[in-house]
């Protein structure tokens, strides 16, 4: 079973204005699913992985070689593993002066970007892939959200709205395709399995890690800290590891795209900005796995639910920008100053700061809104803003601001 993804035509758009188009993202989050998809629209398309080890050997040690066996249009799936084919490639594009001549898929986001940027600078389009949407699972047009495109109106939720039980269903199973189309494989037995393969294949190819159930300690603290601010000293207590061994392991799961880190707000007038960023989990089934959660009612009434409400709402967010090919690294931030005032997420868009609260309640009320005063000491202007809820439908708070149901992003 196939489920669409919004990426599809931000791909095929790329591919007309790139020689090279490359697709980042965690494993299992359907990179190859998509390129077959791809291809099968285009069966001059060849495709080759280097998973296996005797090709992988080939592209690393004769990497002309490769090319010329196999020749574009082609799809090379987990190009990280062979970074030696990439000025091949450059060549081979500059020659050819034509695009949508390969596509790549890499498991390591920031780890590859180095070698692509220095390869293929201004050859390549570069999208970056998460896990399922609810947008994609539910086969609805995945868009960017934003406050001031939301109107009352507009806003036609399922007939039945969610409960929260729904929502922490959602949440507990996440978005990886294999857990959206088997409904009866649970999710203590896939994202073991995934933790394993993630283990044996890219850990070992990025850190050289003497213990590995230290390291799977260290990703579950993480977990457990999903929709916090980064605390790496707190975490290296908790593992009993260093800093710098925090901070190595912190940006391998980062590489890897598991984990978000959104950035503070640090425009020069704020005085007293908390300066670490907060750290979200990209697939909230993988939080709940590592942090120990098997029961999405249990996780709803526990002390968590907040945080894991959160990161929920926050990962849908950053995929519908990615989902259209979106750099999300600049897009996004938060504000949190030493008094505790916090704004949980502000949206940057043309100039102006949006302003996003997320709570768990169905009425906040326009409590919800306090903290958004504070933007007004800054230098950008104030666009429209939201509290994404347990509402069941959009519902204004004042002139500039409202209620919006988690559903709707």
């Amino acid at each position: 079973m196939y489920i669409h993804r919004a990426m599809e035509e931000k791909l095929n758009d790329l591919s007309k204005h790139f020689p090279v188009v490359m697709v980042c993202g965690a494993r299992q989050v359907g990179k190859t699913t998509l390129l077959n998809q791809i291809k099968e629209g285009h069966e001059q398309i060849q495709y080759v992985t280097l998973d296996y080890p005797r090709l992988r050997l080939l592209a690393r040690e004769g990497p002309e070689l490769f090319l010329q066996q196999y020749q574009p249009p082609l799809v090379i799936d987990e190009i990280q593993y062979a970074p030696e084919l990439l000025p091949y490639i450059k060549i081979r594009v500059d020659q050819a002066n034509q695009n949508g001549l390969y596509y790549l898929t890499g498991s390591q986001m920031f780890h590859m970007m180095k070698n692509v940027s220095e390869s293929l600078a201004g050859r390549v389009g570069i999208l970056s892939m998460y896990s399922l949407s609810r947008a994609e699972i539910e086969g609805r047009k995945s868009l960017p959200f934003l406050p001031e495109a939301i109107r009352p109106r507009d806003m036609k939720t399922q007939k039945v709205p969610d409960t929260i039980t729904d929502i922490f269903q959602k949440i507990y199973r996440g978005g990886m395709p294999k857990m959206a189309v088997d409904e009866e494989l649970s999710p203590e037995d896939y994202f073991g399995a995934y933790m394993q393969t993630y283990l044996e294949r890219d850990i070992r190819d990025l850190i050289a890690i003497k213990d590995e159930n230290k390291f799977l300690k260290f990703i579950s603290c993480a977990a457990a800290r999903t929709g916090q601010e980064l605390n790496l000293a707190d975490i290296g207590k908790d593992v009993d590891i260093d800093h710098k061994t925090a901070d190595g392991w912190l940006s391998v799961l980062v590489s890897s795209g598991l984990v978000y880190l959104l950035p503070p707000y640090s425009g020069n007038t704020i005085k007293r900005i908390v300066k670490r960023p907060k750290l979200y989990f990209m697939d909230t089934g993988l939080a709940c796995y590592l942090s120990l959660w098997n029961n999405p009612r249990a996780l709803e009434l526990s002390a968590m639910s907040g945080a894991m409400f959160e990161t929920y709402a926050i990962s849908e967010i950053i995929k519908g920008y990615a989902n259209q090919g979106i750099d999300v690294r600049s897009r996004f931030c938060y504000y949190r100053d030493n008094n505790g005032k916090e704004i949980d997420l502000i949206i940057l868009e043309n100039g102006k700061l949006y302003p996003v609260e997320i709570k768990k309640s169905a009425d906040p009320g326009k409590n919800a809104l306090k903290n958004f005063s504070i933007l007004d000491s800054l230098p950008e202007e104030i666009g429209e803003g939201a509290v994404i809820c347990m509402t069941p439908m959009a519902i204004p708070l004042d002139a500039k601001n409202k209620l919006v149901p988690i559903a709707y992003i």
